[in-house]
């Protein structure tokens, strides 16, 4: 007889994923957890989730569960948080060792390969510290046409 296995649903996944990680997995974290761990890498802000949560029509989801969940997320490792400014962050699904270019022009954030950039001279932290994690985020402005 030959069997053939079967991939585990996306939605049947999910809640072992969070559990895994620590997160109990609620209704609103596994609608959140469906648009953002679908298999594809992406950048988003909360306000970015919720707009297409409220897209796909699933309700009960507030802004604030939204940012809350986000949190959560980051805390867990599923997510790693990248601020661009002092009230902006995206969400990274992409938790690999790697950097990022922000576009000051269009908002966007797109990823920087680990080994495309090398960084020198890092500094000793302070007595009874260590370095976690480096993150770098290259600013882009629009070119001069002068240049």
């Amino acid at each position: 007889m030959n069997h053939i296995s079967k991939k585990k649903p996306e939605k049947d996944r999910l809640p072992t994923l969070l559990m895994e990680k620590g997160v109990r997995p609620t209704r609103q974290r596994l609608v959140l957890a469906s648009y953002l761990f679908n298999g594809c890498h992406k950048h988003v802000t909360a306000e970015q989730v919720m707009a297409a949560v409220k897209k796909r029509k699933q309700t009960g989801v507030s802004l604030a569960t939204v940012y809350n969940s986000l949190h959560t997320f980051t805390e867990a490792g599923l997510l790693r948080e990248i601020p661009v400014g002092q009230t902006c962050s995206f969400f990274d699904t992409n938790t690999s060792g790697h950097h990022h270019f922000f576009d000051e022009v269009s908002g966007q954030l797109c990823d920087i390969p680990a080994d495309a950039l090398r960084v020198s001279g890092v500094l000793t932290p302070p007595a009874g510290r260590k370095i976690g994690s480096m993150d770098v985020t290259v600013r882009l402005v629009k070119a001069s046409s002068r240049s």
